[in-house]
């Protein structure tokens, strides 16, 4: 764990399911024995969100060559999920972790935020990369898109 009691390079990764856009869970115990990057984005459909998920998508054949799994998740309703994939033809697998205590406030990626002048709870864009052990790896927190699906592949592929 951090110094911040968050989960961090070394330390497990929670097995705290999530439901993916089909209606499915799914959990990192569903990976087990495959390197696996789980990247959480603040809200489905916009800007930031959607070019994350589409860089994710453009290289998820990649990954796969790679023998790395790829799941992308928010706190939004799986209606919302199954709409944006829809929309920007997403081939990335999205999940849904809406539940109250679930994966994203297990990682602490659920957090204050702060906006013009306006304090709310939301998802620090953040990005684990979790060995085939199920040990996280690599943690990118408070992400900037630009370029980072490709800094995600090349580290997982240096794993």
């Amino acid at each position: 764990m951090s110094a911040d009691n968050r989960p961090d390079v070394g330390d497990a990764f929670p097995d705290i399911a999530m439901t993916r856009s089909d209606g499915e869970n799914v959990s990192i115990a569903d990976f087990k024995g495959q390197k696996a990057v789980v990247f959480f984005y603040p809200k489905a459909s916009t800007p930031g969100c959607t070019t994350e998920a589409k860089d994710f998508s453009a290289l998820l054949p990649e990954f796969a060559k790679a023998g790395v799994a790829v799941l992308g998740a928010s706190k939004d309703s799986l209606k919302r999920q199954q709409n944006f994939i829809d929309k920007q033809e997403l081939t990335v697998p999205i999940a849904s972790d809406a539940e109250e205590d679930g994966l994203t406030d297990a990682l602490g990626v659920w957090t204050e935020k702060k906006n013009y002048g306006r304090t709310y709870m939301g998802i620090e864009r953040s990005t684990f990369l979790i060995d085939a052990d199920g040990k996280i790896a690599q943690v990118w927190r408070k992400v900037r898109v630009k370029d980072h699906a490709a800094k995600v592949l090349e580290a997982a592929k240096a794993l």
